[in-house]
């Protein structure tokens, strides 16, 4: 295992950590609160999310390597980025960290089932890579589970700790990911272009088509504004971080961890125009 690897690993605990450290029993109890608003943001994360990705793959005629990376940031529930972005958004920050909850849980099982497929479907018979599905459970529990329940336990017994430790936390994991995704660029400089103009235009394309849709579907289902606009956050915000962790650390293969870096600066631009609107609408909602 080399030295970017284990950063990964330590970067996704101590998110995972920082996650854990916010949530409180009533983000559980809210998902008996609001089950419509819950059941419609798991079925855009987990199963209209890695068919649009598909979808887009195979439109955009991308790379095998891109496609795979793709596919696997497809497959990884949203990060505190989007509970972040949700609160600024003036979104429902108690759904959106319910939601990332949940997901984080439930993404455990299907991560390795979606992978699977994307090796399946892109890679030659000859290059075909099996992973063991029981393996990557076990290591993405590890990853997530174990720094979640720590950081819930902290809560739990104090508070005040926790409370005080969000913050550098935060701030530690996003510097974390920063170094990470600028040594990937380093390591891969001499194939940077091509690979950037295919993964560039496919996570772009992935992330606003998912932000939208995600929109579509709670105002189809008739949920309110604050509900909606974090639905979207929730389907369109990824964590990035995992989708890196997963193809370096478990698949081994760094060029999968292109398009997943590429979608993690994409995010925070779209993530900052996502807040703009969220705010505009709020101010104009108060002043009607």
């Amino acid at each position: 295992m080399d030295i970017g690897t284990i950063i990964l690993a330590i970067s996704l605990v101590i998110i995972m950590f920082g996650m854990g450290l916010s949530l409180v029993k009533e983000d559980f109890v809210r998902l008996l609160q609001h089950p419509k608003a819950i059941i419609i943001g798991l079925i855009n994360q987990i199963i209209l999310l890695p068919i649009i990705a598909y979808l887009l793959i195979v439109l955009f005629e991308v790379e095998t390597d891109i496609a795979i990376g793709v596919m696997i940031l497809a497959a990884c529930p949203g990060g505190p980025t989007s509970n972040l972005i949700t609160h600024l958004a003036k979104g429902d920050t108690g759904l959106s960290i319910s939601l990332t909850t949940v997901n984080s849980l439930i993404t455990i099982f299907t991560i390795p089932f979606v992978v699977d497929f994307a090796l399946t479907q892109f890679l030659d018979s000859n290059e075909l890579v099996q992973i063991n599905k029981l393996q990557t459970v076990i290591q993405i529990f590890a990853i997530v589970i174990i720094p979640v329940s720590i950081g819930m336990a902290i809560k739990n017994t104090k508070p005040a700790f926790a409370d005080k430790m969000n913050k550098p936390v935060k701030i530690a994991s996003a510097a974390v990911l920063f170094l990470v995704i600028i040594g990937l660029v380093l390591k891969k400089r001499e194939d940077l272009i091509p690979y950037l103009q295919q993964a560039g235009l496919t996570a772009l394309a992935l992330n606003v088509a998912t932000i939208l849709i995600g929109f579509i579907t709670a105002k189809i289902a008739k949920l309110n504004w604050t509900q909606s606009i974090t639905i979207s956050i929730e389907s369109g915000i990824q964590n990035g971080t995992m989708a890196i962790a997963i193809a370096s650390g478990i698949l081994m293969n760094d060029n999968y961890a292109i398009a997943p870096a590429v979608y993690s600066l994409i995010m925070f631009f779209t993530g900052g125009a996502i807040i703009a609107f969220g705010m505009k609408t709020i101010k104009q909602k108060a002043t009607h």
